[in-house]
């Protein structure tokens, strides 16, 4: 069981929502907490409560590097910056596209670089990835936003097969995959059926004891974690789960059930 007292753990998008649920989380286990977001307002509430915060566009590489360098090292990093630009596919700008594909994946490529040589180092870290329930089974309305959590469960599981091939035991991983999170950020959303809408703070108190007890996956609520069962099923039968439970249109929340 890894001892989280006086270690140091850094979370990016973690000025607010699941990030500071998490960051209070890992403070109750005598962890140091930084944080690192670009809404310096929400920032200034963390540092009231005693975070260390830096406005960081962790989409940038170079600022993600100078960043590392003034902070030093980091025994647990969350990758949990993200962004979601709503409507279809094709009803994106390119900024929208853009700026998804660079908070949601690339941000965690950066930030993992940044500090997992220290890690690897040190003998010692964990990293956890706020992936999505969009990460396992693609959602309408939400198209670039689940691309970028698939690959995001991709990058995890592959860099922790590659610190097993390379002899790195002490460092942990945790993918962590939920369903709608209350937090605001999908604001005309209607959860499918059997999925209520989950609280930050019961999802990050369940995060920390992953991480504590070097697990791989949280997936929340019970049913994110029957989604390899819906895809083994015939597509037509899928295709009906999906319409029955109301998963392929929550995006389009109540307004959807009136059109």
């Amino acid at each position: 069981m890894l001892d989280l007292n006086a270690k140091t753990v850094l979370i990016t998008g973690g000025a607010g929502g699941l990030g500071l649920a998490a960051a209070r989380a890992f403070a109750r286990e005598g962890a140091r907490v930084a944080l690192w977001d670009l809404d310096a307002a929400r920032g200034e509430k963390a540092v009231a409560e005693g975070f260390g915060f830096k406005a960081v566009d962790v989409a940038d590489p170079a600022a993600v590097r100078a960043a590392a360098a003034e902070l030093g090292a980091v025994d647990v990093l969350m990758n949990n910056a993200g962004v979601h630009a709503p409507g279809d596919f094709l009803e994106a700008n390119d900024g929208q596209v853009m700026r998804q594909l660079g908070v949601n994946l690339g941000s965690y490529v950066w930030c993992a670089r940044a500090f997992l040589p220290g890690m690897i180092a040190r003998g010692s870290g964990h990293l956890v990835y706020t992936a999505s329930a969009a990460g396992l089974l693609g959602v309408p309305g939400m198209a670039v936003y689940s691309a970028t959590k698939h690959a995001v469960v991709g990058l995890a599981e592959s860099i922790r097969m590659e610190l097993r091939r390379g002899g790195h035991r002490g460092i942990g991983t945790t993918i962590v995959c939920p369903s709608f999170i209350d937090t605001g950020m999908f604001p005309d959303t209607k959860p499918p059926l059997f999925t209520p809408w989950l609280k930050p703070d019961e999802l990050a108190g369940k995060i920390v004891a992953a991480v504590k007890a070097d697990r791989l996956y949280v997936s929340e609520p019970a049913m994110v974690r029957l989604i390899p069962l819906l895809k083994a099923l015939p597509r037509s039968v899928g295709d009906a789960l999906c319409a029955l439970t109301g998963m392929d249109r929550s995006l389009r929340g109540a307004s959807s059930e009136k059109a």
